[in-house]
């Protein structure tokens, strides 16, 4: 049995995207905004990126600058599924997978996860990329799945994406020699021209081909907004660059069986300069929050 039908199946094509609800369990959901609450908490006590580091020795919470022990803006935890049994089960067990495997399995591979928080006051934004810049494979059958773990409406910086753009060419995320991680200010303000909102309610999820553009504004609203992003790939999709967030579970089948070759998918593909600090966000010139000298 399958998690999507043949029209959302068909529409994500078409499209680059899709929204579905009930990605989750209420079970599963409650866990995953249980850990953030707690998280969110700890991060009062800090006024820098803190944490247990990731394997690559960065921080695994990241805050911005207006963050404070009053109002806290964390705005990033990494690979959340090598510290958290809830987040590890979702990315593995839950009905989110089933879907992915509908689009590009039966047999799926895990990449890499992370949150993205935006907390109310905070004035965290993404600017507009396409993930396979950040993440190339020898082929693009991968997908971003972002679950939404609040109620996503256009007060609270929801995602925005731009129809079909998976399907056209990929865009730089070079200025010059300089890696931004983000498209040129003229192609932005174009892509947001074209773009639209993904709304839904918390346990939805947006599954995203890899190479959609998209990006989100800041939180204006009273409601926080909570995004699991999950990256997963076909077996066969093997990286050519570093994972910018290399994590225990890389590699990992979590549907189907491992591949035996490599699917190779003919191109020429820019190479990301993968970030070293304890988010993309101070790539695309967001900085971190940082401790009184």
């Amino acid at each position: 049995m399958t998690a999507l039908d043949q029209t959302q199946i068909d529409a994500f094509w078409r499209d680059g995207y899709l929204v579905a609800e009930n990605a989750v369990t209420a079970t599963q959901l409650a866990a995953l905004r249980a850990e953030i609450a707690a998280w969110v908490d700890e991060s009062r006590a800090h006024r820098a990126p803190f944490g247990t580091p990731t394997i690559d020795g960065r921080p695994r919470f990241d805050m911005g600058t207006e963050h404070s022990a009053e109002h806290p803006a964390l705005r990033r935890i990494n690979n959340p599924s090598d510290i958290s049994p809830a987040y590890l089960e979702v990315m593995r067990e839950a009905r989110v997978v089933d879907m992915v495997a509908d689009l590009i399995g039966p047999d799926v591979k895990f990449h890499h996860c992370k949150i993205n928080l935006k907390l109310t006051g905070a004035r965290t934004e993404v600017l507009y990329h396409q993930d396979f810049a950040y993440t190339p494979h020898t082929n693009d059958d991968i997908v971003t799945a972002l679950l939404f773990l609040d109620d996503i409406d256009a007060s609270n910086g929801a995602l925005t994406v731009v129809p079909g753009s998976h399907r056209g060419p990929m865009h730089s995320l070079f200025d010059g020699e300089r890696f931004t991680g983000a498209v040129s200010p003229a192609l932005e303000d174009e892509l947001k021209n074209r773009s639209i909102p993904a709304y839904g309610p918390a346990g939805s999820v947006c599954l995203m081909h890899t190479k959609l553009a998209h990006g989100s504004e800041p939180n204006r609203g009273n409601n926080a907004r909570g995004l699991y992003i999950c990256v997963y790939t076909a077996a066969d999709a093997v990286p050519i660059a570093r994972n910018p967030m290399p994590n225990l579970h890389e590699g990992e089948i979590v549907r189907g069986k491992p591949a035996r070759f490599a699917r190779l998918t003919e191109g020429r593909i820019e190479l990301p300069n993968q970030p070293k600090t304890a988010s993309f966000f101070t790539v695309q010139g967001q900085d971190s929050a940082k401790a009184a000298e």
